[in-house]
């Protein structure tokens, strides 16, 4: 199993002890899934975490009959149904990989705990937290204030290879804009791809 990125990451907030280490080490699980594949569905229960160390992925939800691009994850990304996950409700979204993916995974049981048998742990459970809580923030800011092009631009730099990753109508329902509005954007010469 492959857990390095995930304690690299998860130890440069605050250094894990042996026993937490280890601990880890025996609860993570790695997971293998194609392109396609539905990790969470809508209505069921977000039971696990994912780190993604290798792949995309994006959570959506339906309107009517169209799909809504709520967040794209990455390499070094942890994911889950925010709501569905802490609450141990059923999920609002679906979350699918957009390329064959190499996961590690941890239950909710696993989690709480490793969160009651190690409180160093709660101080790095909430810095990720936060982090993940800014990015939400941020994108709800950008999707409000930003231009279309400039959303698209920086879209472009928190993910080079988004184009490669994603269809355009995925990106499209992301930014909060039509197909035909990224088709412009992205024609513009200013606009690079």
């Amino acid at each position: 199993m492959n857990a390095e990125k995930l304690l690299q990451l998860l130890n440069f907030i605050a250094p894990f002890s042996a026993a937490l280490d280890q601990r880890f080490r025996e609860t993570l699980r790695e997971e293998n899934y194609p392109k396609g594949h539905l990790l969470l569905k809508q209505g069921d229960t977000s039971r696990k975490i994912y780190f993604i160390n290798k792949g995309f992925a994006r959570a959506f939800h339906i309107n009517g009959d169209k799909e809504c691009t709520t967040w794209f994850m990455g390499e070094g990304d942890l994911m889950i149904s925010v709501y569905s996950f802490y609450t141990q409700q059923p999920a609002m979204e679906y979350i699918e990989l957009l390329t064959d993916s190499e996961l590690l995974s941890m239950s909710w049981n696993q989690l709480q705990s490793i969160y009651a048998d190690f409180p160093e742990y709660n101080f790095i459970g909430r810095k990720v937290t936060v982090k993940y809580y800014m990015l939400s923030e941020e994108r709800a800011t950008i999707t409000r204030t930003l231009s279309a092009a400039d959303r698209y631009q920086l879209l472009l730099k928190t993910y080079p290879q988004i184009l490669l990753n994603a269809k355009l109508s995925q990106v499209a329902s992301f930014l909060g804009m039509t197909p035909e509005t990224l088709s412009r954007v992205r024609s513009k010469k200013s606009v690079l791809i």
